[in-house]
């Protein structure tokens, strides 16, 4: 009896995160599902049901699709500098860097992490500016006048653009979570790698790769979701223009929702989003958790 009484006893812990979770987490989630089956709006008094007739229109709808192809662009961009090339780094500074740079080269690269998403993008919106912008401006003393453009204006570079800038602004800030990974690594597998023969390289895929991949999971994870919830850098750079070229799930839904007041359709698009980061998310974990190295 006592075992059992126990037992319930770690539930009754529980139960106020469970409560809370399902309150403010699982609920809306449900109800925002529920409100994408009606056509609705902020001045609607009476919501209608139209069933799956949002998706239907999230399905014909072409510049939906380019925010799809967008979120899919800033998710892969990300993921080769914020995982891959971040883990690259993150191994040099710990390896090959002399121990009295190594805290002024992170201090370096986490820089930019601090500084606001807001702030960077108009920051960036100053630099590609066709007038009197640095980039522009640096082509022309190197002599590449004809690469010279409105960044953010032309259709072909604005979204590229923005992603350049999200990159510089978070690549210092995974780098770092890589180092505190790496410097959990046993040293004696190290050592036990060069009494092998095995070089920088080889060191690199056979000892560090495998043995953060706990932390290259987690990274993953976030930066998929965030590639595919990112906002802020958009609005502040080109709010989806020019000619919706720029428009993300994000900026798409709160177009719809509060410029053209269709609730029930940014409802669908907001559902859309959860289902792709929740998918990817479950599919990285499971493939993570059968390659899990212990330590």
């Amino acid at each position: 009896m006592r075992t059992v009484a126990r037992r319930w006893a770690g539930w009754w812990w529980l139960l106020p995160g469970l409560v809370l979770l399902g309150t403010f987490v699982y609920y809306p989630i449900i109800q925002n599902f529920q409100l994408s089956t009606y056509s609705w709006n902020a001045f609607t008094s009476t919501p209608t049901f139209v069933g799956m007739d949002n998706y239907r229109e999230a399905w014909a709808d072409p510049v939906f699709w380019r925010a799809v192809g967008n979120n899919t662009l800033f998710a892969i961009v990300s993921l080769i500098f914020q995982v891959a090339f971040a883990l690259a780094l993150a191994a040099i500074l710990e390896e090959a860097v002399h121990q009295r740079l190594r805290g002024v080269l992170r201090t370096l690269y986490f820089i930019p992490a601090v500084i606001s998403i807001t702030v960077a993008g108009i920051l960036f919106s100053f630099i590609y500016n066709p007038e009197f912008g640095l980039l522009n401006e640096l082509l022309n003393a190197v002599g590449l006048d004809e690469w010279q453009r409105a960044w953010l204006g032309d259709r072909s570079t604005a979204m590229g653009s923005i992603i350049a800038m999200s990159q510089w602004q978070n690549f210092g800030y995974t780098s770092v979570l890589f180092i505190v990974a790496i410097q959990r690594i046993p040293r004696e597998f190290y050592e036990a790698a060069k009494i092998d023969g095995a070089g920088p390289v080889r060191t690199f895929f056979t000892v560090t790769v495998p043995l953060v991949r706990e932390m290259t999971t987690l990274l993953i994870i976030l930066t998929f979701s965030g590639a595919f919830l990112v906002f802020n850098e958009v609005m502040v750079m080109t709010a989806g223009g020019p000619a919706n070229s720029t428009h993300v799930l994000g900026t798409w839904l709160y177009f719809n929702a509060f410029m053209a007041d269709d609730m029930g359709y940014a409802s669908a698009i907001a559902t859309v989003i959860f289902a792709i980061t929740f998918v990817l998310a479950m599919i990285q974990l499971a493939y993570a958790r059968r390659r899990r190295v212990e330590l």
